[in-house]
């Protein structure tokens, strides 16, 4: 089970995994986009960026996937979940602590 606490989601792709968006995913996806995080949430993102993001939360537990591989998981039959996922676990990290 995934543990919120330290920012993990749990998805279902090729196989279980899990979300967590670290400072370095974070700096990965400012990079790949060219948007800081706080832009990120007025931009218009489109289906490079969801992957990117995918992408980006995964890196901490299998650092050699690319961004390719993970485009492969997703299609129009799960792309919903996914994104409800990634804003998740997306949400989880940024969050003010309370």
């Amino acid at each position: 089970m995934a543990n919120k606490q330290r920012g993990f989601v749990d998805i279902d792709l090729d196989k279980p995994r899990r979300l967590r968006y670290t400072l370095n995913a974070l700096a990965e996806i400012e990079d790949k986009l060219g948007l800081t995080v706080t832009e990120l949430g007025e931009a218009n993102l489109g289906l490079k960026a969801i992957r990117t993001f995918l992408w980006a939360g995964l890196i901490h537990e299998a650092p050699e996937l690319t961004e390719k591989a993970v485009g492969d998981w997703v299609d129009f039959e799960n792309m919903a979940y996914v994104q409800t996922k990634i804003a998740e676990a997306f949400e989880t990290a940024t969050r003010k602590n309370d």
